[in-house]
């Protein structure tokens, strides 16, 4: 099998969950730059593959897919033999797509926004930001008080699509101190065989 490419930003965490989810799997995989401050993703050839114009993109042979909860759908369903990361009961399976839905809801317009507004100077609004935030960090700690994982007894794409944006909160000025199951659930995602890092950003509690 050739190697999977993956088109990425390095401090996407769109990208970071399609990177990591690789790395869990045990995929070969080519990371290919694209160059997101100089434009590089709205030109043609990239529009060629995303017509959104976003990170991440994977070409898999002649398979070319964008958006980073498609991809991981993908990866799961194409490659994970187990059936681990996207079990097929029905009960499994609702649990883990409400949690892709919270990464792209909550997650997304709290900490990952907060993040964007350091690091790229989005326009936002700090107070509702933080509100958001401050409210799933809330539920998402309470809901891992006695599990190690979101959903069931081992990690899923349920862990996979929350971690990068909630890991790199600090960044966006949002504390994760307060919450303790959380932050030894990020522990414990680091600690997986395959886990790879997303790129550090010296902004906010990270400066």
């Amino acid at each position: 099998m050739s190697a999977i490419k993956l088109y990425r930003y390095p401090i996407s965490g769109h990208a970071h969950r399609v990177e990591v989810f690789l790395g869990l799997l045990g995929l070969e995989h080519e990371l290919i730059h694209v160059d997101i401050p100089s434009g590089e993703h709205k030109k043609p050839a990239f529009l060629a593959k995303n017509p959104f114009g976003q990170v991440p993109v994977i070409e898999d042979g002649d398979k070319v897919l964008a958006d980073s909860a498609a991809i991981l759908v993908y990866l799961a369903k194409k490659y994970d033999t187990s059936g681990q990361w996207l079990p097929e009961d029905a009960d499994s399976y609702a649990r883990i797509q409400r949690y892709i839905a919270i990464a792209s809801g909550p997650v997304t317009n709290g900490p990952a926004a907060a993040r964007r507004a350091n690091l790229f100077g989005a326009d936002i609004n700090r107070v509702e930001v933080e509100k958001i935030s401050k409210q799933v960090l809330t539920i998402l700690n309470s809901e891992l008080e006695n599990t190690h994982w979101l959903v069931g007894n081992s990690p899923t794409l349920a862990d996979v699509a929350i971690y990068s944006y909630v890991a790199h909160a600090p960044e966006g000025n949002i504390d994760l101190t307060p919450y303790e199951n959380l932050t030894a659930w990020i522990e414990r995602f680091e600690s997986l065989r395959g886990f790879i890092p997303m790129q550090k950003s010296p902004v906010g509690l990270f400066a």
